[in-house]
């Protein structure tokens, strides 16, 4: 009876979660892709190019959502179990709450599992692959599109303007492109024709003026230059600098490389280019956050044993708000073992050891059937303190 009692808790379980997965994730995705939405709108993307986009994405996400919708899973879960008298009548037949553990622990361990490989693997995989799609894409697949009147500065410190646009033959008329790229050096281009093109095999964009004028300021100096036809030639590429397309980050990091930077000697150009507390920091959150799957699911058993009869709106908005309480003290932690506030082991780690701590009592007064006298005393006191 034990072993089909747990089959049923864990085929629930991984329903909850995949669910939870799917909303939490599916959120995050749509809002990092919004950020990237200008450069996006820019190119002829399918659904299978933005299914490409998700999919390397999802790694480095997953390493933090994973804890919450294991959390999320054995909440829900065994707070429905607790409404429907599910736990009350299993008590009855002689099931204690420990004969129900191996369920959500199997789970847990499923779900620490998913993030190691994430942590280890996954996340400096999906994240070089997204840098590469990209590139690929903007290189292969843009079209800059120039609004008529209207002062375009995709390019960093470039500015386009022409007053007739003419976007499916790229013809301009009347055009304007002011370069500050250089320092202390601005030049102006203006020409009453042009066009515009990209040019996919080579990656750039190619911008072609006739009969136009080029003004070059340097410092007090101003040159004036007229032609009869000139071009210039930009790399799709720079059109990715609100995007750091470089793996400088060591959250996008593998495991195995951070651990090379842990041990580099301090005077080594790699030990100068990384932080060595950010360093340390990102190898212990690597760790810290699958273990946090196994630790918020044994604490989210009893609390949900304990909150019996809790409508799930309800239960899905506290078992939130204990999150928010784990990952804002995981996230102090964070800032002060980057600082030098704190070692890294116990800045990450402590969030763990108190939810495993306060997870241990609480199961053990759930156990006990003790922890809902502490809910009952509370109501009491609440409507005594109305009723007077």
């Amino acid at each position: 009876m034990l072993k089909l009692l747990h089959r049923q808790i864990f085929k629930e379980l991984c329903a909850v979660f995949g669910l939870t997965v799917s909303c939490l994730l599916g959120l995050i995705l749509i809002g990092r892709l919004l950020q990237l939405r200008e450069m996006l709108l820019g190119q002829s993307l399918g659904v299978l190019d933005l299914a490409r986009i998700f999919i390397y994405l999802t790694p480095f996400f997953l390493l933090l959502l994973l804890p919450i919708a294991c959390m999320l899973a054995v909440f829900l879960t065994f707070l429905r179990m607790s409404t429907d008298k599910e736990l009350t009548a299993l008590k009855a037949g002689g099931v204690s709450l420990y004969q129900l553990l191996p369920a959500p622990l199997a789970f847990s361990l499923c779900c620490v599992c998913l993030s190691l490989v994430c942590s280890f693997w996954g996340l400096s995989w999906g994240m070089d692959n997204f840098r590469r799609t990209l590139v690929e894409f903007v290189q292969t697949r843009t079209k800059l599109a120039l609004q008529a009147g209207i002062f375009n500065q995709e390019f960093q410190g470039l500015t386009f303007y022409a007053h007739q646009v003419d976007n499916d033959s790229g013809r301009l008329k009347f055009v304007f492109v002011q370069d500050k790229t250089r320092k202390d050096v601005t030049v102006a281009i203006v020409a009453p024709e042009g066009g515009i093109r990209t040019e996919p095999e080579e990656g750039r964009l190619a911008i072609d003026f006739k009969n136009g004028r080029i003004f070059r300021w340097a410092g007090q100096d101003l040159d004036i230059l007229h032609f009869g036809s000139y071009a210039i030639r930009l790399p799709l590429a720079s059109l990715l600098t609100s995007f750091r397309m470089d793996d400088a980050r060591p959250s996008e990091m593998s495991l195995t490389r951070l651990l090379a930077l842990g041990q580099a000697p301090p005077d080594s150009a790699e030990a100068k280019r990384f932080p060595a507390n950010k360093v340390r920091v990102e190898i212990q959150k690597r760790l810290a956050l699958p273990v946090a799957c196994l630790v918020l699911g044994l604490f989210a058993l009893p609390i949900a044993c304990v909150f019996r009869g809790l409508r799930q709106q309800f239960g899905l908005l506290l078992s939130l708000g204990l999150f928010l309480v784990y990952y804002s003290l995981l996230s102090l932690g964070m800032s002060l073992a980057e600082a030098g506030s704190l070692p890294a082991i116990p800045a990450l780690w402590g969030p763990n050891i108190l939810f495993l701590g306060v997870g241990l009592s609480i199961l053990r007064l759930a156990q006990l059937e003790r922890g809902a006298q502490i809910f009952e005393w509370l109501a009491h006191l609440r409507f005594k303190r109305a009723k007077a």
